[in-house]
């Protein structure tokens, strides 16, 4: 086979070979970067649930109504509409604490 004049000038031209490299380069950085993306992604935002589990039966005292509700390791709190936070046993569903808001 012979040479296309296009590679031969290539060949020849130092800039031209340093453009060639230098996007190259670039195309192996933005794949070695989008592969990295994608490894974090996959590393940060798990499949499951994790260990954390609400209980079956939680009871909020009578008149009270939920506005939020968060879980840690182990509990549950539930804030409620009269400005109470209620935290339950995580496993149980018994009530542990409850704290009155200030206003």
């Amino acid at each position: 086979m012979q040479d296309s004049p296009v590679d031969d000038t290539i060949s020849r031209d130092p800039t031209l070979r340093l453009l060639r490299r230098l996007v190259v380069g670039l195309t192996a950085t933005m794949i070695a970067g989008l592969i990295i993306v994608v490894a974090v992604i996959v590393i940060r935002f798990p499949s499951s649930g994790g260990d954390l589990v609400l209980p079956k039966d939680i009871h909020l005292p009578a008149g009270e109504q939920a506005s939020a509700v968060t879980q840690g390791q182990g509990w549950v709190a539930i804030v409620t509409v009269s400005g109470k936070i209620l935290v339950f046993d995580g496993r149980t569903g018994k009530l542990r604490h409850s704290y009155a808001l200030g206003k």
